[in-house]
């Protein structure tokens, strides 16, 4: 069993996190004076909870996890950073992805001056184990895994990634940002069973709350700490925190909209599939198609001049052609359908 702290940066190991006002005082007070605040315009004036306790607690039974086991961020860009921040020395070291898949992974990496390499999909978009640890070496420090993937919209087989998980040192991460649109369950029941395991999940998509910038990160206590210790203080301000706890209340709303969409999603796959300009719309267990036409670049930029976007694909990895469409309303997949028809 490998040690979690071997793999954590030795300036993280001895870091000092800082000691917000919060922190040293929990509890109930019926004066507040230690945080500097404005004593007027309550309740906004106070700083909010720097571990989300009580909407962890939400969370915790909504996923069926320990509290302990959350770390929550401004949405899954700023777990992503972090998990890089805290294993992987700059210049030293490196982290793996398969390629192609969400570009945050390479960005964070480059602003961490961390190494950045990349493991091929098949041509079917599903990926080998074998090759993708071949890439590793001993300053790998962390893969990540996006699963369903971005922008190919499959799942990734769950064999494949038991042989990482099992084959693998480092950290592995599995970005289960579309999940919710899967039929495949979620990589949280394992996260006991592999402590060096981190899964994060999002209420931008499913739950419809992108702009609230919520994400979540699940993983051991031990490394959950390590997340914790490195976050900016008060990174989950009062209105998000409250905002989301209120939503989660509405879950059977939340599987109403995945079914929904889900629908949505069939119909529209269908319907692009007999429009001559698309040569092929390939599986999806997310809220949107990857769809490859004639013209990629050509049908792009003239669904622009109508008003109606979707992201062009046509420069990523395995992607020549392709177009990447989210689901949206019935009225909206009728637009997009009616426009590239006249293509």
């Amino acid at each position: 069993m490998i040690d979690i702290s071997s793999l954590v940066r030795r300036n993280i190991l001895e870091l000092k996190p800082y000691s917000c006002a919060r922190n040293e005082f929990q509890g109930e007070a019926s004066v507040s004076l230690d945080a500097n605040e404005n004593p007027l315009n309550t309740p906004y004036n106070r700083y909010p909870d720097p571990l989300q306790t009580a909407l962890k607690k939400k969370i915790a039974v909504l996923k069926n996890v320990r509290p302990a086991q959350i770390m929550l961020g401004v949405g899954s860009d700023e777990p992503i950073d972090l998990i890089i921040r805290i294993f992987c020395e700059p210049i030293v070291d490196n982290i793996v992805a398969i390629s192609p898949t969400y570009g945050m992974y390479e960005v964070c990496a480059d602003i961490n001056n961390v190494e950045y390499r990349e493991s091929l999909l098949n041509r079917d978009y599903t990926f080998d184990a074998g090759r993708l640890l071949e890439e590793t070496d001993g300053h790998t420090k962390v893969i990540f895994l996006c699963s369903p993937n971005n922008p190919t919209g499959n799942i990734l087989d769950g064999d494949e990634i038991r042989k990482v998980l099992n084959g693998f040192q480092g950290i592995t991460v599995i970005d289960e940002a579309y999940v919710d649109f899967s039929t495949h369950p979620s990589w949280l029941r394992e996260l006991d069973n592999y402590p060096r395991l981190i899964v994060l999940q999002t209420f931008s998509k499913a739950w419809g709350l992108a702009s609230v910038r919520c994400g979540m990160a699940f993983a051991s206590e031990e490394i959950t700490g390590y997340l914790n210790r490195v976050k900016y203080p008060y990174n989950i301000n009062m209105l998000t925190q409250g905002f989301v706890s209120e939503q989660i209340e509405f879950e059977g709303r939340k599987n109403e909209w995945v079914r929904i969409l889900l629908a949505q999603r069939e119909v529209l796959a269908e319907k692009l599939r007999q429009i001559p300009v698309v040569e092929n719309v390939f599986p999806s267990d997310a809220n949107f198609l990857l769809v490859r036409v004639t013209d990629a670049n050509g049908s792009y930029n003239k669904l622009v001049k109508k008003g109606i976007i979707v992201r062009n694909r046509n420069n990523i990895l395995l992607c020549l052609g392709c177009l990447r469409i989210t689901v949206g309303t019935e009225q909206e997949n009728e637009l997009l359908i009616n426009e590239l028809k006249q293509l």
